[in-house]
């Protein structure tokens, strides 16, 4: 093959090219990043808009919260949430620091949900909030000075108007000189200007919308129950209406003394006073409520550790409690690691419906299933007394023995599959070369499995374990809706029952009754999480022994 050389001043030959093709090629590859681009800056300003509307709603509710805040005496928190609000706008518009926009929405629910919680319980178990005691001091002699008011005899009549600014019910009055005022539930009588009457009533006041006939007749019931305070020293009396159309003065027949901190019962002259308890407290130990919370100290420990009526069943209650957590897990897990060996073994035919139909009571909700099982159980009509023991009266639900055994049983009924399930993928996570080997050792089957497969087991199944416990000790659930925590003791001053668990006792103090202690509650809460915070360091403590055998 021979080449041409062109001879000197001649122009070399060029070289032959594509054609068309080769600049649509270069032109579509243009047009593709052309549009890769545009696409990214697409989704940039969309993010960004998406941004400045969530942040934008988040800031102006925690401004409505600061304020909100800020009016009922709490500046401190107020002024954490506005610095919140400022930080969180600062990490979403910043460029980088992507891993805490990831970890900042956690963060926040762990602190709202879980730390919040924990501390504000701990507070409360200082304090003797509860029934009687839910407020603070002004309120509890604002609410003393409602009880037992009459109406003064000379009292002049005062025309009324009822007008209302964000949801909120104010009385417009027109005294016998003809001045207004006007008044709400917890703001006093003060002059108006600007205010327009007709015939002496007013119809309309700058900033408010008076209510019109119809509006009144449909909110009457608010109307009515409505006091306002004459002035800011409590006795001079409210102004309240039984019509909507003309007010009177009312008096209590406590006199409040802010001098000397004391009232006064004006028909019997009993004086009470603030003696540190919470309410306003008599020389015979007669206390008026409504009172207000104060910080009580360690003295809803000391009543539980000392008061007998609650000593004797939190005692057998905390018994009851472990019992029931140690019984639930042991029994549960028996039962699931024996089905899982049995439904593990090769040689069994249709083991996957067989560990489908093992894992059902697991599928419904626990709180449906105890319901289904308080009616099974019923003494009368229940399916287990009237099909399995031929209409036998034997009372699962009302004994406290039976009852105790009828909640180990359901629970074991709602547990096992649970077991079940972690049993067998363990069991199929260990090799059967080790069984083997050790048979061929001389080990009998159960002594390899209790050797070998049942040490390596607990390696995995030791966390699952105490889980499970903290879990059963805290069973709300199946312990109330199955009994109710029944049957009662009737010889405790709290509402406690032969079934009930440490967090049913927390609930029952808490929410259920006339008397509700939440101090009290919280005490026994804080003495779950010591109990449960105490048992599982223990135990993973001794779980570290199995590690060696990995």
């Amino acid at each position: 093959m021979t080449t041409t050389t062109p001879a000197p001043g001649q122009t070399p030959p060029s070289l032959p090219t594509r054609g068309p093709s080769s600049g649509g090629s270069s032109q579509r590859r243009r047009s593709r990043r052309a549009q890769r681009i545009a696409d990214t800056a697409s989704a940039g300003w969309k993010l960004l808009v998406f941004k400045i509307l969530v942040l934008g709603v988040l800031n102006a509710l925690g401004v409505y919260a600061a304020l909100v805040l800020y009016a009922s005496g709490r500046p401190v928190i107020a002024a954490l949430v506005v610095a919140a609000g400022i930080f969180i706008s600062w990490v979403y518009f910043r460029r980088g620091g992507l891993p805490v926009k990831y970890v900042l929405p956690g963060v926040a629910f762990l602190l709202i949900f879980q730390i919040f919680m924990v501390l504000y319980s701990g507070y409360v178990a200082f304090t003797n909030y509860g029934t009687g005691h839910n407020s603070s001091k002004d309120d509890a002699v604002h609410a003393i000075m409602l009880q037992s008011q009459e109406r003064v005899p000379d009292s002049p009549t005062y025309q009324l108007a009822v007008a209302e600014r964000f949801g909120e019910l104010s009385f417009v009055v027109t005294d016998p000189a003809g001045d207004v005022f006007i008044g709400a539930e917890e703001q006093p009588l003060e002059a108006v200007d600007g205010a327009v009457l007709d015939a002496g009533v007013v119809v309309d006041v700058p900033g408010h919308d008076v209510l019109d006939f119809a509006e009144v007749l449909q909110r009457q019931g608010e109307i009515t129950q409505l006091a306002v305070p004459f002035s800011e020293d409590p006795n001079d009396g409210m102004l309240r209406t039984q019509d909507a159309r003309s007010a009177y003065l009312y008096t209590s027949r406590y006199v409040y003394d802010v001098d000397a901190d004391t009232m006064t019962n004006s028909e019997t002259g009993t004086v009470y006073a603030d003696v540190g308890d919470g309410a306003f407290t008599s020389s015979a130990g007669e206390q008026l409520m409504p009172g207000w919370r104060i910080h009580v100290g360690m003295d809803n420990f000391v009543r539980a550790a000392t008061e007998p009526a609650i000593r004797g069943p939190l005692i057998s209650v905390t018994i009851w409690t472990f019992a029931f957590a140690f019984l639930s897990v042991a029994t549960t897990f028996v039962l699931g690691l024996f089905l899982a060996i049995v439904f593990n073994d090769p040689r069994m035919r249709s083991r996957r419906y067989y560990r489908l139909i093992m894992i059902l009571p697991y599928a419904f909700p626990g709180f449906l299933s105890a319901l289904v099982w308080a009616g099974m159980l019923n003494q009368e009509f229940g399916f287990v007394n009237n099909v399995l023991f031929g209409g036998a009266q034997i009372p699962w639900l009302t004994d406290a023995l039976l009852a105790k055994v009828s909640i180990l049983l359901v629970n074991l009924w709602l547990g096992f599959p649970y077991m079940f399930l972690v049993c067998t993928g363990a069991l199929q996570a260990i090799p059967d070369d080790l069984t083997e080997a050790a048979q061929m050792d001389g080990a009998r089957p159960f002594q390899a499995f209790r050797l070998i497969k049942l040490p390596l087991l607990l390696v995995s199944l030791a966390p699952l374990l105490i889980s499970a416990f903290a879990f059963n000790f805290n069973n709300l659930t199946l312990v109330y809706m199955l009994t109710g925590g029944g049957p009662r003791n009737l010889d405790a001053d709290i509402n406690v029952g032969a079934t009930d668990i440490l967090i049913t006792l927390v609930y029952k103090v808490a929410f259920v009754g006339a008397d509700r202690d939440y101090g009290l509650a919280s005490a026994f809460a804080i003495l779950i999480f010591l109990l449960v915070g105490t048992v599982s360091v223990i135990a993973f403590r001794q779980t570290k022994s199995l590690e060696e055998l990995n």
